[in-house]
């Protein structure tokens, strides 16, 4: 009785702000995310940590899944389409806000955020664009990303080069450095060849060089002859001994491993590779550049547009609590928090020349300019029709199974089909 009696005592005497956080703790809502393994979960743990001290209601769960675009895609697909409410909220690719808006698989957001076109004048013009669905908002813009050339500062210096302007003369280059280091681990360039989503950019890339579109108006305007002209340039980097031929294999990740690792000259790669190449388990640590990707001959230099979008499911129980959550994801210090830590691409203009980022990532001066003039893959409903087709077809000619032109007049029949 004495005992019970002095813990009733004790309790009552306990401050109210303590009483209320234990009140609230206990009262958490937990809300679940899905982010990919290559969104560098413990940055990210930061910023859903900063959230929930500000909000003790609110505990973040994190469910970490595969590193593509197309596996993310495939799983969310599966946890949507089957209306499971184990998500509340998730990165979506670029690309994908269209197909969730036309499957009422994300909360529209344009009620929950007041002045929608007030609201995403702050972000990158790209991305401001590919959340907004049909006058719908489907998503906020999380973090940026564009392939960028890579490329061995050392090397290039060691043999008085400067970063190539066209693909041509990266070819050159390549030949050069490799003859001259005489080592056969050494690849001239890496790129992604397997049917995978960064495959899709990889075509792209000299076909967008050339002032080609895929889709204008939701209407196809697909090239032939610089399609072929494009796959064609891929195939030869493998047949002029450039590129390994094992390539067609290759993905991201491995190219971004194989010039971690010292084995490549020229890597076309995505921007969180960066920090990275500047890890402790890096063979390449004060040894690599960041340059514009090449364009064709007479073309104009172009980049594909990558990046990830906060979206709240359709399907959640706790919808006000994951929306007011991804504002916040979504804002410009957050937005800065994730450059300085994990060297993500701002979607906040100002940050590329912030002088707290730059510190960290001096490369990012170079990197606003390549986001504000690279492109977006075609948004469609059917993006992933159009997605599966480009990347087999793009895989089978790196294969060598099939010819830059035939798998181009293949690319538009098919394509015809999806678009119409």
């Amino acid at each position: 009785m004495l005992r019970r009696s002095f813990m009733t005592t004790a309790l009552a005497a306990l401050p109210t702000a303590f009483v209320t956080r234990r009140a609230q703790a206990a009262a958490a809502t937990e809300l679940k995310v899905f982010i990919s393994k290559q969104e560098r979960p413990s940055v990210m743990r930061q910023a859903f940590d900063e959230y929930s001290a500000r909000n003790p209601a609110a505990k973040v769960t994190i469910e970490a899944g595969p590193t593509t675009s197309e596996a993310q895609a495939q799983y969310l697909n599966t946890v949507l389409s089957a209306r499971d409410s184990s998500l509340d909220f998730f990165l979506l690719d670029v690309i994908r806000p269209a197909q969730f808006a036309a499957a009422h698989w994300a909360v529209p957001l344009n009620s929950a955020v007041g002045d929608v076109a007030a609201l995403m004048k702050q972000y990158l013009p790209a991305y401001a664009a590919a959340d907004q669905v049909n006058g719908e908002l489907v998503a906020l813009p999380g973090f940026a990303d564009a392939m960028f050339l890579y490329y061995r500062k050392d090397l290039l210096e060691k043999y008085q080069l400067t970063p190539p302007k066209t693909w041509t003369d990266l070819t050159e280059q390549a030949k050069k450095v490799t003859a001259g280091e005489k080592d056969p681990s050494l690849q001239g360039l890496s790129f992604q060849g397997a049917p995978i989503e960064g495959a899709v950019c990889t075509f792209l890339l000299p076909y967008w060089s050339a002032g080609h579109d895929l889709i204008t108006n939701g209407k196809l305007t697909f090239n032939v002859p610089a399609a072929g002209q494009a796959l064609a340039l891929w195939r030869g980097f493998i047949t002029n001994g450039v590129s390994p031929r094992t390539i067609a294999q290759a993905t991201t990740e491995d190219t971004r491993q194989d010039f971690q690792a010292g084995k490549v000259l020229f890597a076309v790669c995505w921007s969180y590779a960066w920090a990275l190449f500047q890890g402790k388990n890096s063979a390449v640590v004060g040894k690599v550049g960041v340059a514009k990707l090449p364009a064709v001959t007479g073309g104009t230099s172009v980049s594909c547009i990558g990046g990830w979008q906060w979206g709240v499911s359709a399907f959640s129980h706790h919808k006000p609590q994951a929306i007011a959550l991804v504002r916040f994801l979504s804002s410009l210090p957050i937005s800065k928090l994730l450059a300085i830590k994990a060297s993500l691409l701002p979607v906040f203009p100002q940050i590329y020349t912030d002088p707290d980022v730059l510190k960290v990532n001096p490369w990012f001066a170079a990197a606003g300019p390549v986001l504000a003039s690279a492109r977006s893959r075609p948004v469609t409903p059917r993006y992933n029709a159009v997605s599966e087709i480009i990347r087999t077809d793009f895989n089978a000619v790196m294969a060598g199974t099939m010819t830059g032109k035939a798998a181009a007049r293949n690319m538009e029949v098919r394509l015809r089909r999806v678009l119409g």
